[in-house]
């Protein structure tokens, strides 16, 4: 398989599709890797928060912080896939991906 983006078709691509890979820039897959990263480390954070039984209010807002971060990540990964996957989807004629882009949007609300 070819890592170029310019060469993927939307069936390669797609994530609705049988192979279910989306290849992504080193600049783009960097950017994931650090936002789950610091997503990880807030729940460790919470963790010993917990065991150390801090205030709940405390507790509350850094998982506030934690599902904003994540729901952020969230948004830039579906972003990604309506830039790649649904446009070449929709270029090549699937026109049922608009139906799946729609279904993702409501997971990640």
């Amino acid at each position: 398989m070819n890592t170029n983006r310019e060469e993927h078709t939307a069936e390669d691509i797609c994530a609705c599709c049988r192979h279910k890979n989306t290849p992504r820039s080193e600049k783009e897959q960097k950017n994931l890797q650090s936002r789950i990263n610091r997503i990880i480390g807030q729940l460790g954070g919470i963790q010993g928060m917990i065991a150390d039984n801090r205030y709940c209010g405390d507790i509350l807002i850094q998982i506030g912080a934690a599902q904003s971060a994540l729901q952020s990540l969230g948004y830039a990964v579906l972003e990604n896939h309506m830039q790649t996957c649904v446009v070449q989807g929709v270029q090549q004629g699937n026109t049922q991906i608009l139906e799946e882009a729609v279904e993702l949007m409501k997971k990640i609300k």
